[in-house]
């Protein structure tokens, strides 16, 4: 046992490594045990004494009343460059419903975790966050600008989820506990797996991780039931997107950015030069534009139109 854990599991803590030793190596003996032979040996350290005793925030009763979402950047992937690790849990039960690695935070990785659950699961009746300039808008002296939404804060309004600005560290205690908790273990998953890459690490943690995380460190909610509200017929993919209007210019097309997006012909008319329209961008860099509710053309990432016909 001392030898397994000098070898192969150097720096896990012990609850950890207990686990490892029951499921892979057949191990016997208990946790406590385990804990007090290795502290005596001298392979692990005794642990610091607690301080003080704070009253956490007692969690919500129903699955779905409030989640959490947030990044951590860190050195996931062992020989990588740091990355951010986006996750997405439910206050009430700890579950991690979405979580995978990206080079930056952004609106785009907050979109795509938002699809992942919304999709899954249906519209919770919160969303609780850090006050990220992609998240918010804030004033010189740092309070919330309500009146100058964000992209996302726009399709939150959109969609009827209220959004909840953290104002410290502390206050978002649960999300920073789960935080610490990952990073000591997944990092040693990952590795223990041989991972290299981000996306062998995004199917680990999708597939193997995340369920074996759930089943250890999630809770039963307080009540019975769920919070979270179907939503047959939203397309999210149009709502969970940047969105930006733009006027049609004389070569009937839209200049957004880099990019000059050609309007496809249309049966609806035969051109819509002066026309206000929006711009719609995904997550995975897509385009498309909106005429009032109708989509008149989708494109690439370069600005090529995407199955002309189609998009008319």
């Amino acid at each position: 046992m001392e030898r397994l854990y000098r070898e192969r599991y150097q720096g896990f803590t012990v609850k950890h490594f207990h686990e490892h030793l029951v499921r892979d190596h057949g191990f016997g003996w208990g946790y406590t045990w385990t804990k007090l032979h290795l502290q005596w040996a001298g392979v692990v350290a005794k642990a610091p004494r607690k301080g003080a005793h704070r009253r956490k925030r007692e969690r919500r009763p129903l699955p779905g009343m409030m989640l959490h979402q947030d990044g951590s950047r860190h050195e996931w992937i062992e020989g990588a460059p740091a990355l951010d690790l986006i996750v997405t849990m439910d206050d009430a039960t700890g579950a991690i419903y979405s979580a995978f690695l990206v080079e930056e935070e952004g609106t785009a990785s907050t979109f795509r975790a938002l699809k992942e659950v919304f999709a899954q699961h249906g519209l919770p009746m919160s969303l609780y966050t850090d006050r990220g300039s992609h998240y918010f808008r804030t004033t010189k002296a740092g309070e919330i600008d309500r009146g100058c939404p964000t992209q996302v804060g726009r399709a939150l309004e959109q969609l009827g989820v209220e959004h909840i600005g953290a104002y410290s560290p502390q206050a978002r205690g649960r999300s920073e506990r789960t935080f610490g908790t990952l990073q000591d273990r997944l990092v040693k998953e990952l590795a223990l797996a041989g991972i290299t890459d981000i996306e062998a690490a995004n199917a680990f943690i999708r597939e193997v991780y995340l369920p074996a995380h759930n089943a250890r460190f999630a809770v039963e909610p307080a009540s019975e039931g769920s919070a979270f509200t179907p939503i047959p017929g939203v397309d999210l993919d149009e709502i969970l997107c940047v969105e930006e209007e733009r006027q049609v210019g004389q070569d009937n097309c839209v200049s957004y950015r880099t990019l000059k997006l050609q309007i496809p012909e249309s049966p609806m008319r035969p051109h819509f030069v002066k026309a206000r329209v929006k711009v719609h961008v995904y997550p995975d860099g897509s385009h498309a534009l909106f005429h009032g509710p109708r989509c008149i053309g989708r494109y690439d990432k370069n600005g090529t139109i995407r199955d002309a016909k189609n998009a008319a």
